[in-house]
């Protein structure tokens, strides 16, 4: 199901920038006026998990937003003793239980359109609280798709 919500050109260049050049470790995105989604704000890659959190929950209570955030963790295959540093890019949406039930509908029929437009996510990311945000529940999610 489709909401009609168009994707501003700034998510798709800013998308590249992260995936690509690295020279940002996240961003947040925003449904503006029912009619497209657009960048919020963006962290450097010295930004740390918290601060994404921060940014994405910025909007106050009852406000959804989606994040792309470029994760690293270490990774060990099994066998070896050498860990080797993962990076992987995922994509959340922020829906609060505190958010309106046009707001949460609006955010969830239009994060198929964001997904479809960001190719080369590793994992997507449905949040409602902290803690389906937090980071060892992410790097948890992130890990599962992890060959061993």
């Amino acid at each position: 199901m489709s909401s009609g919500v168009a994707i501003a050109d700034d998510c798709k260049n800013v998308f590249e920038e992260i995936k690509k050049n690295k020279s940002h470790r996240y961003c947040v995105f925003f449904i503006k006026d029912e009619k497209f989604i657009t960048v919020e704000k963006m962290g450097g890659r010295d930004a740390s998990y918290d601060d994404f959190l921060t940014d994405l929950q910025s909007g106050g209570e009852g406000e959804c937003r989606y994040g792309l955030y470029d994760f690293e963790y270490e990774h060990q295959c099994q066998g070896t003793t050498e860990s080797s540093k993962k990076q992987k890019l995922f994509l959340m949406s922020w829906c609060p239980d505190s958010a309106k039930i046009k707001k949460k509908m609006l955010y969830a029929s239009s994060f198929e359109t964001l997904k479809k437009s960001l190719v080369g996510v590793h994992k997507f990311i449905q949040a409602t609280d902290a803690s389906e945000a937090s980071a060892s529940e992410v790097e948890k999610q992130l890990r599962s798709t992890d060959r061993v």
